[in-house]
């Protein structure tokens, strides 16, 4: 079903719509990463669950960069009518503003927080030709083979890079990382054997996963996933506590109306909690997870907090 689903959205949904109704009201909704990738799928099933809810036609303009940073500085600047907004992930919120010298906004002050939408679990997955079939195994191998292996990211500061960051420090592991503009170019390399090992959404790998083209041997949720109930967590393998799922989150510039931001927020709280579009949403590896306005608002602070820490003490360094 998965892979039914991601073909026709990557074929029949990807591109904007030409044209609309004569007087119909158009919104837009900024996606940070390309076409393909799991938070712009999920902008698109958004977009077009809103449109009855909002009365407005919704676009998906993608503007990638910087991790999603792009996006953000971009819906920052825009007039705060309440016209356009901005699904961001994780970490273009809560990792890049610590991680990045230019970035172009404050996570806590540069945007109404209007709603958390849903979660994108990670997986590690490797190519099928490294002699891996644990992470265990994994953490021997490069062990015994120090800077052989490398590991693509949707690029510096997105989660899929910090997470393998974090799991190399703790396990002692040497793997070159490679970042890459947005997931599908990084999975590409990865199922050709360019790059050998990744940590990314279960949305951009389970297709390869399905077709053994790569082989999953760890998903970086606490709990196991019910998309591989076989699989067992990082955590479990050896590593406690160690766990990474990105929030996407719906945001409006700062001073936008509250009505606006209220009324954002509903249609947004309302649609991911449809069962039609719950089901979609599971089928493309998200996971819903609807926190209104002043629960995301008091979350984003939270979680801001906790990612500078990490952030501080991993010693990332981006450019």
């Amino acid at each position: 079903m998965l892979r039914r689903t991601f073909g026709a959205l990557s074929l029949a949904t990807l591109a904007a719509p030409s044209a609309h109704a004569q007087g119909d009201k158009v919104a837009k909704l900024v996606v940070g990463f390309p076409a393909g990738q799991a938070t712009d799928i999920v902008a698109r099933l958004l977009a077009e669950a809103l449109k009855p809810e909002l009365g407005e036609t919704v676009i998906v303009d993608n503007k990638p960069g910087q991790g999603g940073s792009i996006a953000l500085g971009l819906v920052a600047r825009a007039t705060p009518d309440g016209s356009t907004f901005v699904l961001s992930p994780l970490a273009a919120l809560a990792i890049n503003p610590h991680l990045y010298k230019n970035v172009t906004y404050q996570s806590l002050t540069s945007f109404e927080p209007v709603a958390r939408v849903c979660d994108l679990p990670l997986v590690l997955v490797v190519h099928p030709s490294l002699p891996v079939k644990t992470l265990p195994e994994l953490i021997a191998y490069a062990r015994a083979n120090p800077d052989k292996l490398s590991h693509p990211s949707s690029g510096n500061g997105t989660l899929s890079h910090v997470a393998m960051e974090e799991l190399k420090t703790k396990a002692g592991m040497r793997i070159l990382h490679v970042p890459y503009q947005g997931s599908p170019p990084a999975m590409n390399d990865l199922v050709a054997g360019t790059v050998q090992v990744a940590m990314d959404t279960v949305t951009v790998t389970r297709p390869h996963i399905d077709a053994g083209r790569l082989h999953l041997i760890a998903v970086s949720t606490l709990d196991r996933l019910t998309f591989f109930p076989d699989t067992p967590t990082i955590a479990e393998q050896g590593f406690p506590g160690l766990e990474a799922s990105a929030w996407l989150a719906v945001l409006l510039p700062a001073q936008t109306p509250a009505d606006k931001v209220k009324r954002l927020s509903d249609a947004v709280v309302k649609v991911v909690g449809l069962p039609e579009i719950q089901k979609k949403f599971l089928a493309v590896g998200a996971i819903p997870h609807a926190m209104d306005t002043a629960q995301f608002t008091a979350f984003l602070k939270s979680e801001d907090q906790r990612w500078s820490k990490v952030i501080a003490q991993s010693g990332i360094k981006a450019d």
